[in-house]
């Protein structure tokens, strides 16, 4: 490999410049050194001529002065970052890093405290698993007192909270009792028993939620019986946030974290604009041809019907619940979000497929995101969009 040119940051010329002033301040030329004392001394070391070195050498202990020297003609040499990938299943879906890191042992070391980091959340976030602090949380409902919670549950809560009032409840973290009847239904191929879903939906309502800081930590009630939460459609969007700071906090500059169809990119692959991403195209014919962006620091996620959804007595519906009918959503859609961070994208992917594209639409510039939505609401297919989403489509924006 050709090694790439030798060049000091300006700040160590900026030192090295101070100390060969001070040097001569403190070891003036002696009277028979010869010549003229050296008039650019503070002018970059590695521009200083041989014999104006020599004059300087009269003047400087050895010792020092082959420290100059050194810092004048030397040249450290970095290793080139390589790319690395790993992928581990993680939360039930596939997580996938890229990134480039010049030493192989630290990326793999980094990889793996992104791995335990996902797992914990997994511990506190999940409503798969009983013990889990949020399934915990969820079966003492309703709370009388204020319920300690990490840090991690009280950010995903309150960026849920936000959310859900900006959304008017098409996103809703509480429809836990009805996702879990939803889930029964896919596998059956068959619609819930409407008084166990009456029963359900009274126990769902995201302003039941109560959420406070005291001390500087976070503290919740839920203030309905039976309530269960389901972070299905946040937590991920966490996790990628989460993840990609432990690869900041390894000092990896340039990745990518993809969960499923959501990720968290930072800055680019050495020598490119943007990491290059397709988005996925509607299932249905003559719908538009896939998209792609450039993303850099930023995150993208996306919600639909497209790879999860189930058939029953003829009617198409998605995985994702609506919390006013308590079934899957109807409305066969694509929604891609582009934002800052992942977990902000993802709880608001949500809200345009619960709550329709003008919904969607309406709420994005609240959070500063870009939205796309590509949907067949009857026989005819609708793209709607934010005005600066096709930003993210140039190469340079």
């Amino acid at each position: 490999m050709e090694r790439p040119p030798c060049e000091a940051p300006v700040e160590r010329r900026g030192r090295r410049r101070e100390t060969v002033d001070q040097a001569l301040a403190l070891h003036p030329p002696h009277p028979n050194a010869g010549g003229t004392p050296a008039t650019t001394a503070g002018e970059d070391a590695r521009a200083t001529p041989r014999h104006s070195l020599a004059r300087v050498a009269a003047t400087i202990p050895a010792a020092f002065l082959a420290l100059v020297i050194l810092l004048a003609t030397g040249c450290v040499h970095h290793p080139a970052p390589q790319r690395h990938e790993f992928v581990s299943l993680q939360m039930a879906i596939p997580f996938r890093l890229v990134f480039y890191d010049a030493d192989a042992v630290h990326a793999t070391n980094a990889a793996n405290a992104v791995w335990n980091r996902i797992s914990q959340l997994n511990d506190r976030l999940s409503d798969y698993d009983a013990e889990s602090e949020l399934s915990r949380f969820s079966a003492g409902s309703p709370h009388t007192d204020w319920v300690p919670l990490s840090d991690d549950l009280g950010r995903v809560l309150a960026t849920a909270e936000r959310v859900s009032a900006a959304s008017d409840g098409a996103f809703d973290v509480t429809v836990g009792p009805l996702t879990q009847l939803w889930r029964r239904a896919r596998r059956q191929h068959q619609l819930p028993d409407p008084d166990r879903l009456a029963e359900a939906r009274a126990a769902v309502g995201w302003n039941a939620v109560r959420l406070r800081k005291h001390d500087g930590h976070y503290e919740g009630r839920l203030l309905k019986p039976g309530m269960k939460l389901d972070l299905g459609g946040i937590a991920k969007g966490y996790a990628l946030d989460a993840a990609t700071d432990i690869l900041r906090r390894h000092g990896i500059r340039s990745s990518l974290v993809a969960g499923a169809g959501d990720m968290v990119a930072t800055e680019p692959p050495p020598g490119q604009p943007g990491w290059k991403v397709e988005i996925g195209a509607l299932d249905v014919a003559g719908a538009p041809a896939p998209r792609v962006v450039w993303l850099r620091n930023a995150s993208l996620c996306t919600s639909g019907d497209v790879f999860q959804h189930v058939e029953i007595d003829g009617v198409r519906y998605s995985h994702i619940v609506d919390p006013r009918t308590g079934l899957g959503v109807t409305d066969h859609a694509l929604v891609t979000v582009i934002g800052r961070d992942g977990m902000t994208t993802d709880a608001l992917s949500k809200v345009a497929s619960v709550g329709g594209p003008d919904r969607g639409l309406a709420v994005a510039p609240r959070f500063g995101v870009e939205m796309l939505v590509v949907r067949r609401p009857r026989e005819t297919i609708e793209i709607r969009e934010t005005p600066g989403f096709r930003r993210w489509e140039r190469p340079w924006h």
